[in-house]
């Protein structure tokens, strides 16, 4: 009915990705005009456009629901579109629907179908058509408990970052919401430092033997004591950032886990996303953005 050659040909003319390609070309028997039509109808094309842009504005979301909770987030190219009623119900639909699925990660969350039958990834697509910026569904992960633990959901900032804290034992939503308030503030790298990337303490003891090495009050110690001087100094590094470790924010004088511990709790793990993490986001400025806006583009 219709070869590579035709999805390749199809791809260029429209930028949609080769399975919307395929899926147009089958539906309208291999007829080329008819796909580019199918493809524009269902905005396809129209969002294609938009890939290339860089989405690093959005929402985070997180929701708790028995044993299961649920993190994600949704990205759109500037801050206005993050205040549009359109982008926030998007968010909710998207919310309501996953907690209520079986999705356990990105791939599953996708396709994920909505009250009208229709999947996560094709609303995204209409999203992006209606809306007229790049929307992204980024990021998912599903987190399971046992019944003997709580959960701890905090979102920050209007949802520019979100936090989820599993405790274990007798500890109340609010201590786990405090918990979750730290991870969200303070953003620990790890709950504990046995939970510490071993990459990541060797590169900061190598940096403080660094600094040891350079003072010239050392300059005659062994790389063994400097060894020990080094490990010495890591608790410093553990009670910034280990969870458990650091400052409760509510009241300086307990750590965070003494803070649960006193609540008859254990911080077991925790997720953190912030909006844009790790994107590189395009600089412009106020009047080059609503110019660009008005553009269209």
């Amino acid at each position: 009915m219709f070869s590579a050659s035709d999805v390749k040909e199809l791809r260029e003319k429209t930028g949609a990705g080769m399975m919307d390609c395929k899926k147009a070309l089958d539906a309208c028997e291999g007829n080329m005009d008819k796909a580019i039509d199918w493809l524009r109808e269902k905005g396809i094309a129209k969002a294609a456009k938009k890939e290339s842009r860089i989405a690093a504005e959005g929402i985070t979301e997180g929701i708790s629901n028995e044993n299961d909770a649920i993190i994600f987030e949704v990205n759109c190219e500037t801050d206005f579109v993050t205040k549009n009623e359109k982008f926030h119900d998007l968010v909710k639909e998207l919310k309501d629907a996953l907690i209520g699925s079986s999705a356990k990660n990105e791939e599953e969350a996708n396709d994920v179908k909505l009250a009208d039958g229709k999947t996560i990834a094709e609303r995204i697509v209409e999203a992006t058509a209606t809306i007229g910026e790049k929307i992204s569904f980024r990021r998912f992960q599903r987190i399971t408990k046992n019944d003997d633990e709580v959960f701890g959901v905090y979102s920050h900032m209007g949802g520019k970052i979100t936090a989820i804290v599993v405790i274990k034992g007798a500890v109340d939503t609010d201590v786990a919401r405090d918990v979750a308030m730290q991870v969200c503030a303070m953003n620990p790298v790890a709950v504990n430092s046995d939970q510490v990337p071993a990459d990541m303490v060797e590169h900061e003891k190598d940096m403080i033997k660094a600094e040891i090495k350079n003072d010239p009050k050392n300059a005659s110690k062994s790389d063994e004591i400097l060894d020990k001087m080094a490990t010495g100094r890591l608790s410093k590094f553990y009670k910034e950032n280990c969870l458990v470790e650091q400052a409760f924010i509510k009241d300086s004088s307990l750590t965070v886990g003494n803070y649960v511990k006193n609540n008859g709790g254990e911080v077991i793990s925790m997720v953190r996303i912030a909006v844009g993490e790790g994107i590189e986001k395009k600089q412009e400025n106020f009047a080059e953005e609503v110019a660009a806006q008005m553009r269209g583009n």
